[in-house]
């Protein structure tokens, strides 16, 4: 083969095995999106059930004359109703099903969740480039905090607006023992397709002129992006 053929060839390798990088990572980004809807799902199917039950059990009060036994009744629903309702309401419908998403896949995997988020509904951040941001750093979260005990998991999350200028946004999940950083970078153990999510939240921060910080420390890992608006 000639010099210029060999280059070629090369160019022709690198790009397919970049290729095949990129649709393992759609495949797993899709795995785990049907996963996500799948539990949304089953907890809609199960508060139908429930809610079926109480019904009958209200009917029977009411047929018997027992008012006050169904009123007692319906305040016990109120207070589940109220302790249930984890749907979290940002004022961005696209961010709402992302975070909501996620949080309902991390109470399967019994990782305690606190979540406080207000987005404005008027942004010059792209829908799609905030939700990949919030989705990867979502799922690097829920993956770091799952090696732990259960009674240890945990993941923080708070969106808000800084300064009436900037998105901010903090993730921070339970770890075990301080990271180290090789190259001023954090190096991924969950392989080459997650090491591609992080570096496309890296791009699409600064595509959009932002700031991403990453900080470890024995217990926690957080971290932290800000985002002109």
């Amino acid at each position: 083969l000639s010099g210029g053929e060999k280059v070629r060839l090369a160019l022709c390798k690198m790009f397919k095995k970049r290729r095949e990088k990129l649709l393992a990572y759609q495949r797993s980004l899709v795995e785990l999106h049907y996963t996500e809807v799948e539990n949304i799902y089953a907890k809609m199917r199960a508060w139908r059930h429930d809610y079926h039950n109480h019904i009958q059990a209200l009917t029977a009060y009411l047929e018997s004359g027992e008012i006050e036994k169904a009123r007692a009744f319906l305040d016990e629903i109120n207070e589940n109703l109220i302790s249930v309702d984890t749907v979290l309401k940002t004022g961005n419908t696209m961010v709402d099903a992302i975070i909501n998403s996620k949080i309902a896949l991390m109470n399967t995997k019994e990782i305690a969740v606190k979540a406080t988020a207000k987005v404005p509904s008027k942004i010059t951040i792209a829908n799609v480039d905030l939700c990949i941001i919030i989705g990867n750093l979502l799922d690097n979260a829920m993956e770091a905090t799952e090696k732990l005990p259960a009674e240890d998991r945990f993941v923080r999350i708070y969106i808000g607006v800084k300064n009436e200028k900037h998105l901010y946004m903090s993730f921070t999940n339970s770890a075990g023992k301080k990271k180290e950083t090789v190259g001023g970078k954090f190096l991924s153990s969950k392989g080459e397709n997650h090491g591609i999510g992080l570096n496309r939240v890296d791009s699409i921060v600064e595509k959009n002129g932002g700031y991403l910080t990453r900080a470890s420390e024995d217990g926690g890992f957080t971290t932290e992006v800000i985002l002109p608006i």
